[in-house]
């Protein structure tokens, strides 16, 4: 495995917890202003932050897009690999940050 790829994954990891648990704990703060309840606002939102996060972590869809189409009409296979551990290390940033929530919470989240 290339060094560089490591390097990215834990970068989108880190980049879509953080799109998730900003916005979140913002989206509440939010709440919390006009007097709604901040937790449950903060369950919706995250459950709603889920694919954006995603999508901002692997930095937009037509480069990802891009990659896949080298990666299968071009033959280079890593390429293919790579933007596929790509979004795997976004999607585990994303259940990272819901895990996270269910913990801070107390309450089951799916």
């Amino acid at each position: 495995m290339e060094e560089r790829l490591i390097v990215s994954m834990i970068h989108v990891f880190f980049i879509a917890f953080g799109v998730m648990v900003g916005g979140a704990f913002l989206g509440s703060l939010g709440s919390l202003i006009t007097g709604e309840a901040p937790y449950t606002s903060m369950v919706r939102i995250a459950k709603g932050l889920r694919i954006w996060a995603i999508v901002a972590a692997i930095g937009g869809t037509f480069d990802t897009i891009a990659r896949f189409e080298k990666g299968i009409f071009d033959g280079s296979t890593f390429d293919l690999f790579k933007q596929i551990m790509v979004i795997v290390a976004a999607m585990g940033g994303v259940k990272a940050a819901m895990v996270f929530f269910q913990w801070i919470l107390q309450e089951d989240i799916t």
